[in-house]
């Protein structure tokens, strides 16, 4: 029976039960079988576990890839975070780099209150969608789309953000999208929630890509490269927002509250 090194992890909190969980796994040579992985990522019912294997390219030190309870998804932001935590409090250094398949390289890096995640900006642009409006239960002032399936819905205040009771059900039927509604924030800057239910996720607690969409969308809207955010989940989680060029640093601290091994 395989012995896994397994740590459960909340992501962009300081403090257990916050954030997002998310589970992280370090495999000695190779990945195991998808299915093994998806199977795995059912067991640990999180949104996305992180499977780690050792790189030895020059651009990266491991490869990762991301499971939801259903599938694999092409880029977690909480989870590589979680990841980069666990490699960093194992004696890494300050930094560590991460060849993905889908993403490119992604990192992680110490910082003020914790760490920081290099994502890619992800641009979008206005668009229409009456279907995911309906099923939403509210009307955006604006929506923008991207063609890697990242939908941001603006509303007009934090109030109505919250307010909002999807039919997941109808979500799910159009696919693994990110529903991300958004607004000016109360004591923050921005507000958002982030439903994925297409995925599995029907409500996201924190949700890393998610903010490397938003971070171009409000940086221009607030005409300042940085800026604080809030995603107003269950669970919720503080971000701190930073736009460089084409990159998205998210800011935030992690917690492991599990560590041991998995095994199967």
């Amino acid at each position: 029976m395989p012995a896994i090194p397994y740590w459960h992890v909340d992501a962009f909190s300081g403090a257990a039960f916050g954030g997002n969980q998310a589970a992280v796994m370090l495999w000695e040579d190779d990945f195991p079988p998808d299915e093994i992985m998806r199977s795995i990522g059912e067991e640990n019912n999180f949104a996305e576990t992180a499977f780690l294997v050792p790189c030895d390219t020059p651009e990266a030190d491991w490869h990762l890839r991301w499971f939801t309870p259903e599938c694999e998804i092409r880029l977690c932001g909480h989870a590589t975070l979680a990841a980069g935590h666990v490699l960093l409090e194992q004696g890494w250094g300050d930094a560590v780099r991460f060849q993905t398949g889908l993403a490119g390289v992604l990192s992680v890096q110490r910082g003020e209150g914790g760490y920081e995640l290099a994502l890619p900006a992800i641009p979008t642009a206005p668009g229409e969608w009456d279907e995911a409006v309906a099923a939403l239960g509210a009307g955006p002032q604006l929506i923008q789309r991207s063609p890697d399936r990242y939908d941001v819905f603006l509303f007009e205040d934090e109030a109505a953000v919250r307010a909002l009771a999807p039919d997941f059900g109808a979500l799910a039927a159009m696919g693994d999208h990110q529903f991300i509604c958004t607004a000016p924030g109360n004591d923050t800057d921005v507000v958002s929630r982030v439903f994925v239910p297409g995925a599995g996720v029907p409500e996201d607690s924190v949700t890393g890509s998610a903010h490397a969409v938003l971070t171009p969308f409000w940086a221009g809207r607030l005409g300042r490269a940085e800026f604080t955010a809030y995603q107003a989940s269950r669970r919720g989680g503080l971000l701190t927002c930073r736009l460089d060029g084409e990159t998205a640093w998210l800011g935030g601290p992690c917690v492991t509250v599990v560590e041991g091994m998995f095994r199967y």
